[in-house]
């Protein structure tokens, strides 16, 4: 019984419940999201938009006894009837905010006011966000020496992938999509092997590469430098910069391959130049070792230490996403709320 109803969990159903509870509490509103890793990025961007009158729980779908996972499971359990300003759903925009409803999913994430999503491709893009990785590496580390710019090296990362980002939404946006899939985008931004003395090299022969593959594909379509400008135009307008361009690539290439590597690199310099410090000031031995000990017991995982970060609370995308959700949901239902106390309190004193 108690699955048959958490399977036909909708708004209205949770509207009801509401109105069960006593009229003093907050009015709970259920956000669903895609996997484990999204509870907590969602749960951070949701608590402050928690009032008085208005509380959110998060939670993953079930439509069935599977274990049922993604984007796909949480739009299924969603679509139709069973979102409202009580029960939304909260997904990574993948490629599907650029596409702007051009596909079914697409139109869904874009138009439906119940659908929020994270305008970046996904939530490991915005755990990548460069201004939060020095805190992160000295986190990981404790060791606030600077000895990388993380959001110079993005940056000009994000310039130089530019303009084949934007062939790649040209082909995605078309009928030719299989001749220039998403993965044949992230072979050719590939970086390889991550140096923080090289960054500088690294990354002008990742211009290079890309330049001959921009080349490539102008010479292979000579017609569609008009279609290819219009799109260039439009993902500015979408937000899209080329300086920011590494939020909206696919998130595990960014993570895995771009951002963990270069974090290993330099978190495995302040490691080595602290357990130096420590062997050059102990005064004897087991002082070196005892030391030693404790701070490699007070170092942390890089990837969980990047999962677990909140300093994307600072972008600008988040208030975005903030503000889509207070506009569409938490003002709405507060104002109803506060309108049925104002009338409750009008007829009592009457």
């Amino acid at each position: 019984m108690a699955n048959r109803l958490h399977e036909n969990l909708s708004s209205r159903y949770v509207e009801a419940a509401n109105k069960l509870r006593p009229k003093a509490s907050r009015r709970k509103i259920i956000a669903y999201v895609e996997s484990y890793d999204d509870i907590f990025f969602w749960r951070t961007v949701l608590s402050s938009l928690e009032t008085p009158q208005v509380a959110f729980q998060v939670m993953l779908p079930s439509r069935s006894k599977r274990l049922e996972r993604g984007k796909k499971a949480v739009l299924m359990n969603l679509l139709g009837n069973r979102v409202g300003d009580e029960m939304i759903a909260c997904v990574d925009a993948d490629y599907d905010y650029l596409m702007q409803g051009a596909t079914t999913t697409s139109y869904e994430v874009c138009h439906n006011p119940y659908i929020f999503h994270t305008y970046a491709y996904a939530i490991e893009n915005l755990q990548c966000f460069a201004p939060a990785l020095r805190d992160i590496c000295v986190a990981v580390t404790l060791n606030d020496k600077e000895v990388f710019d993380f959001e110079a090296y993005l940056r000009q990362y994000s310039v130089i992938i530019f303009p084949l980002f934007v062939w790649s939404v040209w082909f995605y946006r078309g009928s030719d999509y299989g001749k220039f899939s998403i993965t044949d985008f992230l072979t050719a931004i590939e970086i390889g092997n991550f140096s923080v003395q090289r960054a500088g090299e690294l990354l002008e022969r990742l211009r290079k590469k890309v330049g001959r593959k921009v080349d490539a594909l102008r010479h292979q379509y000579p017609h569609a430098n008009a279609s290819w400008e219009k799109v260039r135009t439009s993902l500015l307008l979408l937000g899209v910069t080329p300086e920011t361009t590494y939020l909206y690539i696919q998130g595990h290439h960014l993570f895995d391959k771009v951002v963990q590597p270069a974090m290993h690199k330099v978190c495995a310099q302040l490691v080595k130049e602290r357990e130096e410090e420590i062997w050059r000031e102990s005064i004897h031995g087991t002082q070196r070792r005892n030391e030693l000990s404790c701070y490699s017991h007070s170092t942390a995982d890089i990837a969980m230490m990047l999962r677990k970060s909140t300093g994307y609370l600072a972008s600008n995308i988040l208030e975005r996403i903030r503000e889509d959700i207070r506009s569409r949901v938490v003002q709405p239902v507060q104002e109803v709320k506060e309108s049925g106390e104002a009338v409750a309190g009008n007829a009592s004193e009457e």
